[in-house]
């Protein structure tokens, strides 16, 4: 009986401190043992490899309902673990009870009811320790679902806050986003302070992405509502666009472009110690020969352009290599797609489509249609 008491206590007080851990806590815990992070890295690794015997059109969306249905899942083993360990503590001290049937089945049932407050009567504890123990238990368990409809609120706001911001960059960066099109659609309309606003704001939307997702992990696994769009390919967009600038642009363009660039890939840098993503390349990189000289094209960077430094490969493969390992082993964990750095020909934005028009009049060429099966 003295294994089940310790055990009982210790299980509660587990449970317990990972729960502060993961709702209330307001920063990265670097411990390696954690029942959250083993329950999602088991659970994910599962998930997907069910998703994957599903057909491929159908395989997003599955992989979608995993972050709002693991949290159900986290917040009922949680509650398992506490009323398993309140029965446990209570079978170990024999606390009498008014039927007069003392199995742990029993002490099980009485954990249980008084957790969720039930207040059924059919089987009371009758000595002070056990009624110590159960005014102990409903009291956690009232809180328990108390800090449960708290935190989705939290939850479900910090992800709204995140997609405003990937859907407003769909008319100015494409479907997927990509760094050459973002640059080349301010460009035709000489729009520098327009971009380099765009930029500032980019560099808030990384720190709050940093700052809530280090905060709650779950929500990485939350997937955009298109299947062309990500938190991730989002990112690495502007982590692209923003090394571009700095290669090619100067003055306070070019400084924005360094803040926003900082910014972002500390962001990455940190996500990927979260998942413990170890940096890795692609065996093919992203950014090749011919997509630099496709890039040139399009942002129109020819040697005669006047006051300006020719930007060389070299020069951008040097920031690239700063980023492109941890956002490698980040899409390759979670499952997704990095945008390349131009757009394919023929490509039209999300709001360009629907699901019964598959194409809408543009006001004027917009580029990047949109494969995503939404509706």
């Amino acid at each position: 009986m003295g294994l089940a008491f310790i055990g009982g206590v210790v299980l509660n007080a587990v449970v317990l401190w990972d729960a502060f851990e993961t709702v209330i806590l307001p920063r990265r815990v670097s411990r390696r043992f954690r029942l959250t992070r083993l329950f999602y890295r088991t659970s994910w690794h599962i998930w997907f490899a069910l998703a994957a015997l599903a057909p491929r059109r159908r395989r997003e969306t599955l992989l979608s309902f995993f972050g709002p249905l693991s949290l159900l899942v986290l917040f009922a083993l949680w509650a398992v673990g506490l009323i398993l360990g309140f029965g446990l503590v209570q079978w170990a001290l024999k606390s009498s009870l008014n039927p007069g049937s003392e199995t742990f089945s029993t002490y099980l049932y009485l954990s249980g009811s008084t957790f969720f407050t039930l207040g059924f009567g059919d089987v009371v504890p009758l000595d002070a320790t056990g009624r110590t123990l159960a005014v102990l238990e409903s009291g956690t368990g009232f809180g328990f679902l108390a800090l449960v409809l708290g935190y989705l609120p939290v939850l479900y706001g910090a992800f709204s806050r995140r997609e405003v911001n990937i859907s407003l960059l769909d008319a100015r960066a494409g479907s997927p986003p990509t760094a050459a099109e973002l640059l080349r659609r301010h460009r035709e309309d000489h729009e520098e302070e327009e971009l380099r606003r765009l930029l500032h704001e980019w560099e808030r939307w990384s720190a709050e992405l940093m700052e809530s997702h280090l905060s709650y992990p779950v929500l990485a696994y939350f997937r955009s509502q298109h299947d062309n769009q990500s938190w991730l390919a989002a990112l690495t967009a502007i982590l692209d666009a923003s090394a571009l600038v700095m290669v090619w642009e100067t003055g306070s363009l070019e400084r924005q472009a360094r803040l926003t660039f900082a910014m972002a890939r500390h962001a990455v840098v940190d996500l990927a110690q979260v998942f413990a993503t170890a940096p890795q390349q692609l065996s093919s990189s992203r950014l090749t020969q011919e997509d630099w000289e496709r890039l040139r094209q399009l942002l129109g960077w020819t040697e005669e352009a006047a006051g300006r430094r020719r930007p060389t490969l070299d020069d951008l493969a040097r920031l690239h290599a700063m980023y492109e390992p941890y956002v490698t082993a980040l899409a390759g964990y979670l499952r997704l797609s990095l945008p390349p750095w131009a757009p394919p020909p023929a490509k039209k934005d999300n709001w360009q489509t629907s699901a019964w028009e598959r194409s809408a009049p543009s006001p004027r060429s917009c580029a990047p249609p949109d494969d995503d099966e939404h509706a």
